[in-house]
């Protein structure tokens, strides 16, 4: 009796593993909130940079402007 009990228990523990190791998991759900999340920072990542491009050409314009103005003012001096 204690023989059957020492071969059945190897076999009970292999086959729970199977049916552990083939167990459908939470990992696709949790893979799709990762990538929801990677892509909103990324969205936010690039409208911040976004952002800084507008702003950088307002200042290059700007800054276009008052060269313009300046040498409107110069030669008006003269």
């Amino acid at each position: 009796m204690h023989m059957k009990k020492i071969v059945a228990l190897p076999l009970i523990v292999a086959v729970a593993m199977g049916v552990a190791a083939c167990k459908k998991t939470e990992t696709a759900a949790n893979n799709a909130d990762v990538s929801a999340d990677l892509n909103a920072a990324a969205n936010d990542a690039i409208a911040d940079v976004n952002a800084a491009n507008e702003a950088a050409l307002d200042n290059g314009a700007a800054a276009m402007d008052n060269a313009a103005t300046t040498e409107a003012n110069t030669a008006n001096a003269m």
